[in-house]
């Protein structure tokens, strides 16, 4: 039976992110994904696309960053609040942000390749793009940082980094 995914996310960082390892992670789980970054568009946009996904029995995942929330549950409910079709269920929030997802891909042989002291960052859970930002080696923009941090990411590995990331894996990706 066909399987189709919607991902919602936040940005031009999530959607590289899960443009690159999408299809790895949900290989056996989806036979397509769909990146919806809905910082783009209106609420009434976003409320009628959710209607929609549950009326072809598609299934969808929400990508939210922690930000300065005080935890998860509040973060989700402020989502909720703002998107009121959003099953609560449905909705992954980033600890921190996705850049410590991005620092969590990140094994210690891959580490020493961008000089990056792997035992200070064993977890990833509190790290914020400031300090992900000062991580990046000079030869690099940002994007093309995160581009190479996803040529050699190693999901085992932020499974053990990073706690959000590893409940999103267990979560909806228990093949892995």
């Amino acid at each position: 039976m066909y399987k189709k995914l919607y991902l919602f996310i936040e940005g031009t960082h999530e959607r590289e992110f899960f443009a690159r390892l999408g299809e790895k992670i949900f290989k056996d789980s989806f036979d397509d994904i769909q990146l919806v970054p809905y910082s783009q568009e209106s609420k009434e946009w976003i409320k009628n696309l959710l209607k929609n996904i549950k009326r072809m029995n598609a299934d969808y995942i929400w990508l939210s960053d922690l930000n300065d929330e005080p935890c998860i549950s509040k973060r989700k409910e402020k989502l909720i609040e703002k998107f009121t079709e959003l099953d609560e269920s449905k909705v992954i929030v980033v600890r921190k942000e996705i850049e410590s997802w991005y620092l969590a891909l990140l094994n210690d042989d891959s580490c020493k390749k961008f000089k990056i002291n792997s035992y200070k960052f064993k977890d990833t859970d509190d790290i914020k793009k400031e300090q992900f930002d000062v991580l990046i080696p000079e030869k690099f923009d940002k994007i093309s940082f995160m581009i190479e941090i996803l040529n050699c990411a190693s999901i085992e590995t932020a499974k053990q980094r990073n706690t959000s990331f590893r409940y999103f894996i267990e979560k909806y990706c228990f093949m892995i």
